[in-house]
Formats: C-alpha cells, structure tokens, sequence
C-alpha cells in the first residue's frame, strides 16, 4: 500500500526518491547505519531553494481561511488600529527571529527537523521530539482538512440548494458528520494526498502558486467591497476600543502570544524547508519577505475586506468564504472558494502534511519512506474525527494551548543545544551512526538531559492550561509556548552544562 524503502536489499538508486528530488539528492554513505537512514532523511546532495521558495511557502502558509480569521480577530480585541499593528508586527518579528535560528542547523546540515535533533536527543531519543510534532500534525491536519471541506460545502449549497437536506448529520449523517461534509472531506483528501505523493518538487510548485493566487482574489474582493460602499467605509477596528494606556498593554501582549502560537508549528519544523535553501542568507531573506513584511499587509488587507462587509452586508463577516457566498455571481463564488479551499490545501501540506512525513521516517527508516510516513499522516487524520474536536470549544481551546506546551520546550532544546553547546558545529556523519562511541550515542541512544527538559517545560507549560480556575491561570495558559521554551532551554542547559555533555568544536 505504502511506497517502503527496503535500503537493506536495494542499491541508493532503486530507494524512493527523497521528498520527490532526483535520486541521488540523499546522500548515504558506507557507514551510516541501516537503523538511522534512508534517502529521505540523508543529508542532501543539492539544496537549490532560494528567496521565493522560502517567501511563497510562508504565503502558503498565512494565505489561508484560519490565517483570514486569525488576523481578523486581532482587531476585534477591543484596541485602537495601531495597537493592533503594532502587537502584530511584534509578534511576527518574534517568529521571523525564531524560524531564523531553526533555519540555521538544517541548512548547514541539509537534514530535516527529526534528524537535526539526534545531536540534541540522541540518535534514538530524537524520536521523542518526532513522535510528539507529529501527533500534533497529525490531530491538525485533520482539523484543516475539516475547514477547508466546510468552506467547500457553502459553495456546494449556494450552486445547488437542493442537497441542502445531505448537508444536515440528523438526516443524512455518520460519526458526527453529514454525508454532504464526508463527500467534501473526502475530495479535499485525495487531493491533497496526490499533491502529497508527487514530492517535495510538487509541492514547491504549488506553494509557488498558492499564495499569491490567494493575493490576487483578495485584492479582487476587497476591490468589489470599496466599489460597493466607498473608499470611507474602511475601518482599521472591527469593534469598539475598550482598552487605553497600560490597560491595552495586556490585551496587547496576548496578541503577540497568539501569533507566536499560530505559527509554533511551522515554525518548530521550518528545517525540514531550510534544508533546501541554497544558502542561510536565501533563508533569511524569504524570511523577512514571507513573515513580517507579507503578513503585515495580508492582515491590513483582511481588515479592510472585513469591515467593509458591515455597510455592504448589513454584518461583520470574518469568514473570506461566507464573505465570497454573497456575491450575487456565481462565477465569483466558485472561484473565491475553489482560491480559499487550494490555499487551505497549501497550508495544510506545509504545516502538517510534511512534518509527520520526515517525523515518522525517522522512526523506523527502512520501512518508512517519506510517502509513506505522510500517508500514515493522512489515515491518522480521519480516524480522529477531527469534525468531532472542532465542534467542541473546549477541546480546540484546550489543544491550541496544549499544542505550544509542548512544542515550546522542543524548540529550547534545540535552540540551546544548536547555539550554545555545540556553538553551531554538528558532525553530520555522527548523526547516522549507533556505535556506542558516537558523539550522539549518549545513554543507550538517549540524551536524559534533552528528555528530561523537554518533560520538565511540558508539565510546567500544562498546569495553567489544565488548572483553569487558578489565580489568573485562563491568562497564564495563553503564554504555554513562551513558558515551554524557557523552561526547555534552561534545564536542558543547566543540565548539558553540568554532566559536561558539550561536545569539542568539529
């Protein structure tokens, strides 16, 4: 069923090509070890990603119906518009910075995320931080998947009102969905799991063009709103100012934790994308060009488009696809919705299509290729019932706090461990290798130290989430990434520092 890649048996040519590059790109050399390796995860042979690449996939990666919402909330916060641009300019800058330091030790290594962490975890304790990422992907993939399916049934009901009653889980529905939004689903499924199977080269291509597709229809839309209701219908704040001086500065701060949030994913992972940069400075620039710069004017945008929905359709619409339903066009419908549901595509490949993809891979290399890791990915997806966690407040609101818990004290690790331990030098080959004398080897394969914090941060990261009548704990649980990756960062040092696990300069 799955493409498996039996290097036991086969000669580098006749592996699965690694993420959909030519063979050969993995290198594998005589003496990585069987257990550890695979072309997918071998280090590459040509990196040849530049500034757009890296630009259009962070497009992908805001472009999208979750993106248009999240921004948008930030305006209806109750603060002044430039209170608003000033917490999203701080809290992107946050993410360019981090995204840049986890950027750096995969495109001098050409490795993937799972693979870089074998210098931090061990070259078998890295399956931690891979299995932990990866069920995350996993739970959010199906829960976008869900989004952009739901977005597609409003196109399906407004071209055709009378499948209305399949639309409706008391008449036609099983698991807690409707056969409408199991049919949508599983369209949106097979799609996204052909672009998938195609490759990495693929995938590049269609982030390529996913992004400023999604540009060009929001210029469209927002140009239909002001010739509706004029240039003076715009308004930078979607409700009414409640906050003023130090009274803003919390509402403030948990703006920035939202954005930092919204893209904790993407951005523990980013070195499975830097592996292909060119060069660090081809990173950095796509960067700067992809996270503040473009998120900046697609949430200036968003507002725009939002509040003009207030004179043109009598209310505030924060959904760009129930926004596109009301065009009395159906040509206008169809390609707004068909341009949202691609880009929901695009983010969902990028952020929790990919991951698991290289995390579940590493756990076992030779029965694992990278397509077949994905397409665990994708049946894990549906076997949640992912429908069933979004239609529950408290399960989402419970898992997007959850979700920084734990993957704040990964990114720490690998931060400290990259940074100050080993001051920017890993030993590549060492990575593959399970001789107990490896530089890696550490405990039986394990590093406790890297373990240890990674529990340390999570557990302490979870109390205010999961204790939420505490003292100001619902206010404390919005910063679980920040108070994750602190911890992870400091116990994995005082930890390192003190067994002297820093390794000499290669």
């Amino acid at each position: 069923m799955f493409a498996m890649a039996d290097i036991t048996s086969s000669t580098p040519q006749d592996l699965v090509e690694a993420a959909g590059m030519p063979v050969g790109s993995g290198v594998i050399k005589p003496e990585y070890d069987l257990r550890l390796t695979n072309e997918d995860l071998a280090p590459l042979k040509d990196q040849h990603w530049g500034s757009y690449n890296i630009f259009a996939f962070w497009m992908s990666d805001v472009h999208s119906v979750g993106g248009y919402v999240t921004a948008g909330s930030l305006f209806a916060l109750g603060l002044s518009s430039w209170q608003v641009l000033v917490s999203l300019i701080v809290g992107i800058t946050i993410v360019y910075f981090f995204c840049n330091l986890v950027a750096k030790p995969s495109q001098q290594t050409g490795v993937p995320y799972p693979v870089i962490n074998r210098a931090a975890f061990g070259v078998l304790g890295a399956n931690v931080p891979a299995i932990i990422r990866g069920a995350i992907a996993v739970a959010w993939y199906g829960i976008q998947t869900y989004l952009a399916s739901a977005a597609l049934d409003v196109v399906v009901l407004k071209l055709w009102p009378s499948l209305a009653p399949w639309a409706d889980v008391d008449l036609h529905g099983f698991l807690g969905l409707p056969t409408l939004g199991w049919c949508t689903y599983a369209v949106l499924w097979v799609l996204q799991a052909a672009v998938f199977w195609t490759g990495m080269e693929t995938i590049r291509k269609f982030i390529d063009f996913c992004g400023p597709a999604v540009y060009v229809v929001m210029f469209l839309l927002a140009g239909y709103l002001i010739y509706k209701a004029g240039w003076g219908a715009i308004n930078l704040s979607l409700g009414d100012v409640k906050y003023h001086g130090w009274d803003a500065l919390p509402i403030m701060l948990g703006a920035i934790a939202l954005v930092v949030s919204y893209f904790s994913g993407p951005m523990l992972n980013f070195g499975d994308f830097s592996r292909y940069g060119k060069s660090f400075k081809a990173v950095k620039t796509g960067n700067l060009l992809g996270l503040p710069l473009n998120f900046l004017m697609f949430s200036i945008l968003v507002v725009v488009t939002a509040s003009l929905t207030i004179p043109v359709f009598g209310e505030l619409i924060t959904d760009p696809v129930s926004t596109v339903a009301r065009i009395d066009s159906t040509f206008a419908i169809v390609l707004g919705a068909l341009t949202f549901t691609i880009a929901t595509i695009g983010i969902n490949i990028v952020a929790n299509f990919i991951s698991p993809a290289f995390d579940f891979s590493n756990v076992s290399p030779q029965r694992i290729s990278w397509r077949a890791g994905g397409m665990i990915a994708a049946v894990g997806s549906v076997l949640i019932t992912p429908w069933n966690l979004y239609n529950n407040p408290d399960v989402i609101h419970y898992t997007l706090e959850t979700l920084g818990a734990f993957i704040g004290p990964l990114f720490g690790v690998l931060i400290a461990d990259f940074y100050l331990i080993r001051k920017q030098q890993v030993d590549v080959d060492e990575m593959f290798t399970m001789k107990p004398t490896g530089k890696y080897y550490y405990r039986k394969g394990v590093n406790p130290a890297a373990v240890i914090a990674t529990a340390v941060g999570a557990v302490v990261a979870m109390i205010p989430v999961l204790w939420t009548g505490g003292p100001h704990m619902h206010t404390i649980a919005q910063y679980s990434w920040f108070i994750g990756m602190g911890l992870g960062f400091l116990v994995y040092l005082a930890l390192t520092v003190r067994s002297r696990v820093e390794e000499p300069a290669v």
